[in-house]
């Protein structure tokens, strides 16, 4: 039987389909995607994607903090915030602006303005302590508070907050122009919702800009041609749009959160450039096959794609499930906002394999015998030789085969040497301090940073604060109060305040001690009805939160991957090895983030302010370890693939594991290369949770592609290949019954 008459398999039949039909396969995935443009950017009802996006910025999960701040929420109002700093409040430049908003307000139905300089003020001309907290420390500011009431307001209500929201600003700008240097800004959390949606379109945007033209500059010195290099691009736009498309429907479902769109487009791009970049690398090497030298029918390039399907296909189709595992795992945790990137991640995973089987092989039949012609670039002096060196196409022999075989003379060693070295790079994680970065940086982009960070450093009573205790009776608040100041880095604690039905008491920590005062103060819980809310607080029970669902998504995840791996390979050693070398190497890269981030070291090269990174993002954490560890698997499938069908070919183990290598290298480190680039282009945006995963999930890639790759994985399965393909006598059986072949 010849190679163009082998069979096809059903990865195959589906490539075949596309292929014979590719105006067809075409026609289909531009309905698919105008459909999902329409859905992303006008939406049902004229409200797109972004119009959609929640506004929760870090109470995600049911917790003792989300419990006490339902308890001082205001139900009957909205209020809007006029800051004012750097100036003498008892400036007529201050004075005759704010006198005039009060006017203006006051003729708003259902609006009020609270002024604090026509508050009364105690015999030694301090403030009424119940509104001290609207004045700035050192006297040089104040909060001008506007309040929409709920219930007493009739009409479009959002039509009011806009119109109050205006006149503040027209009295900032009277300030300003009036006191030169006065800090006048207007601020309310539905502003500074709008503003992280802002940065986060910015972000998006930004990421795409950065990482697309690398990503097509790689790919041009692997294919040698534009056209070949802009078939996986032409996937990864594909399913960026879908993956907007599906993320539009699940708003409907849950609350996605800006941070869902910018994970989920950065992987769903990565994703489908790697499978695209190996379906046409593939394709390539199969039609330029020697046993069909002279062949270059319309039968032959079918036959090629047929054949790319039934092995670099077979490899995609696994390699997105393992990714889908990773995705499935999310959804056993409790907040919506991982459910959100969980169901994220599973849809663009399943869009790029389909565009990999179907939308790929179409333009592959489309491109015909211009896709494996010389390029253009080739033609340039120089150039051409770069290209064939580091094309698609690897030698036999090469840089991958000998560097495999200098490991295979001390593999013990090698391996030894690898892991010392991962388990140095996570020294770090010993350290690491969670935080929520949604609430501790503002981006500096955003417009609401300078109103954020001002009322931060001069009104810190009047800014949420970090730790606060909230009880039922102002006698609860005060005894809780003396035992709260007396643990180890709380500065002070301030007055109890009645809010609605309950007292609330502000706790002065030290600087980044927040977590640990929250839980000293838990772990000595008073007897009468208390909580404990506050930024820090959120951050410590969204990580209970997260902890609480771990056992089961890994469970799952792990399941998952030895299962699959298990299918593919026959094995129990090679899935339980790979567990391992991923979990060190995702260790390394919070290790990373722990130096970069918490410690600050990050702080120049990325232009952040170490002051206001309180630790590693508790979900950047999370995703990390999941999508990593997706990623990783990536690679592991693209060299296991080659390395069985070295094995399944009659190779000794020690030279399939050499010539899997070399003819999987070239194809990891570009694919490697792109992902890389493209976690680096959105660690560019300005979103700290953003910033830190993209650095993250590039250093994982970084790591797995070349240490993990190149050095462990050759080395240690060379070190047991005795044992490497082992398998209990009852598994064998089962491999050989329903082991994964297409």
């Amino acid at each position: 039987m010849t190679r163009t008459d082998r069979p096809a398999g059903a990865l195959g039949r589906i490539a075949e389909a596309s292929a014979r039909h590719p105006f067809r396969t075409l026609t289909a995935w531009v309905v698919i995607l105008g459909s999902a443009i329409a859905l992303a950017f006008v939406g049902v009802t004229g409200e797109g994607l972004f119009d959609r996006l929640g506004s929760d910025g870090g109470s995600w999960s049911n917790g003792e903090s989300e419990e006490a701040d339902l308890l001082l929420e205001g139900t009957d109002a909205e209020s809007v915030t006029l800051l004012v700093y750097g100036v003498d409040l008892a400036d007529s430049g201050v004075t005759d602006p704010v006198a005039d908003l009060g006017d203006r307000i006051a003729e708003i139905p259902g609006a009020s303005l609270l002024n604090p300089l026509l508050l009364p003020t105690l015999p030694d001309d301090k403030p009424d302590p119940r509104v001290a907290a609207l004045f700035a420390d050192d006297g040089d500011g104040a909060l001008f508070v506007a309040s929409v009431s709920t219930t007493q307001h009739e009409g479009d209500f959002g039509a009011t907050i806009d119109l109050v929201t205006e006149e503040l600003r027209v009295a900032a700008a009277e300030i300003r122009d009036a006191v030169p240097g006065a800090i006048a800004e207007v601020g309310s959390s539905e502003l500074l919702v709008e503003s992280i949606i802002q940065t986060s379109e910015s972000d998006l945007q930004r990421g795409e800009a950065v990482a697309l033209p690398i990503a097509l500059l790689v790919m041009l010195v692997v294919f040698g041609g534009f056209l070949a290099a802009g078939i996986p691009l032409i996937g990864a736009i594909v399913s960026i749009v879908g993956g907007l498309g599906a993320l539009f429907g699940f708003t409907y479902l849950l609350d996605v959160n800006t941070t869902v769109v910018n994970v989920v487009t950065a992987v769903g791009l990565g994703l489908s450039i790697d499978y695209g970049l190996l379906i046409v690398s593939r394709f390539r090497e199969e039609y330029r096959h020697p046993d069909d030298a002279g062949a270059r029918t319309r039968a032959h390039r079918i036959a090629a794609i047929v054949r790319t399907a039934g092995s670099a296909g077979r490899t995609v189709a696994y390699s997105g499930t393992t990714f889908a595992i990773a995705g499935l795992g999310l959804l056993f945790f409790e907040p919506a906002i991982v459910k959100a990137i969980g169901l994220g991640a599973i849809a663009v995973t399943v869009i790029s394999i389909a565009s990999a089987l179907t939308l790929v092989p179409a333009l592959l039949e489309l491109g015909g015998e211009r896709l494996v012609r010389p390029g253009a670039l080739t033609r340039i002096p120089g150039v051409g030789r770069l290209l064939t060196r580091f094309g698609d196409i690897a030698p036999d022999e090469g840089f991958f085969s000998k560097l495999t075989r200098r490991l295979q003379r001390h593999p013990a060693i090698v391996t030894l040497g690898a892991f010392a070295v991962l388990l140095i790079l996570a020294t770090p994680v010993l350290s690491l301090r969670l935080a929520n970065t949604a609430v501790d940086s503002t981006p500096a982009s955003s417009e609401q940073y300078p109103f954020v960070t001002t009322l931060t450093e001069q009104f810190p009573h009047a800014a949420d604060p970090r730790v606060s205790i909230v009880t039922r009776s102002e006698d609860d608040a005060l005894t809780w109060s003396a035992e709260v100041e007396r643990l180890d880095h709380v500065e002070s604690v301030g007055t109890p305040v009645a809010v609605n039905d309950v007292w609330q008491t502000p706790v002065i920590v030290e600087s980044k001690t927040g977590g640990s005062v929250v839980r000293a103060i838990r772990a000595d819980a008073p007897d009468f009805a208390h909580w404990v809310t506050g930024a820090d607080a959120r951050t410590v029970d969204f990580s209970n939160s997260l902890a609480s669902g771990i056992p089961a998504a890994a469970l799952v995840i792990a399941f998952g991957t030895v299962l699959l791996l298990f299918l593919m390979t026959g094995s129990l050693v090679i899935p339980l090895k790979a567990l391992l070398a991923s979990a060190l190497s995702l260790g390394a890269s919070i290790g990373l983030l722990v130096w970069g981030f918490q410690e600050g070291a990050f702080a120049g090269l990325m232009g952040f302010d170490p002051d206001q990174v309180y630790g590693v993002d508790t979900l950047v954490v999370l995703l990390t370890f999941v999508f990593g560890f997706g990623l990783a698997m990536d690679y592991e499938m693209f060299i296991l693939s080659r390395i069985t069908d070295q094995k399944n070919a009659g190779a000794s183990d020690s030279e399939a594991i050499a010539l899997g290598l070399q003819h999987s290298g070239r194809i990891i480190t570009s694919a490697a290369l792109i992902i890389i680039v493209v976690f680096a282009g959105f660690a560019t945006g300005d979103l700290m949770i953003i910033k830190q995963l993209g650095v993250a999930l590039a250093f994982a890639v970084l790591l797995d592609a070349t240490l993990v790759r190149c050095i462990l994985v050759p080395a240690f399965m060379t070190w047991q290949r005795r044992i490497m393909w082992w398998a209990p006598r009852p598994l064998k059986r089962l491999h050989a019954r329903f082991g994964l072949r297409d």
